[in-house]
């Protein structure tokens, strides 16, 4: 197999067994959601516009969310130092508590579907993922 193959199973398996994970929790809270709050608590404050961008959502969809994220208090605008005409959304403390449930429950939920895998096949996994944490985190401080 070659690595743009390995690359591109990498991420077709990725999504699927996010989407799978996804809808087994029959959780109703949006995928739109999730992703923009991981952009939050991963890559920090950004502007709307910018938060839209990332978590490939449209800007006006993305004002939508804010405010409803707002709303339940999982993300909390803050002065943007650069522009005072501006505003950065940044992840609140219980907006990190409602991802870290939600990664856990997506975690569970994924468990039978592993639950044969022997040592070997665990290491490789774990392996792969520190792997892919390391080249993605590189990527987003480049970016």
């Amino acid at each position: 197999m070659t690595a743009t193959h390995t690359l591109e199973s990498l991420l077709v398996s990725s999504h699927r067994l996010t989407r799978i994970a996804a809808q087994s929790t029959g959780s109703s809270v949006s995928s739109a959601t999730w992703s923009a709050l991981s952009v939050l608590s991963t890559d920090g404050p950004h502007r709307v516009g910018d938060l839209a961008k990332a978590a490939r959502i449209s800007q006006p969809g993305m004002t939508k969310l804010v405010q409803s994220l707002a709303e339940d208090e999982w993300v909390v605008r803050i002065a943007d130092v650069e522009d005072s005409r501006a505003w950065l959304i940044a992840i609140s403390d219980k907006g990190r508590a409602a991802l870290a449930g939600w990664r856990v429950e997506l975690a569970g939920a994924m468990a039978p579907l592993f639950d044969d895998l022997d040592d070997e096949g665990w290491r490789v996994l774990e392996r792969a993922a520190q792997i892919m944490g390391e080249r993605t985190a590189r990527s987003a401080v480049a970016a």
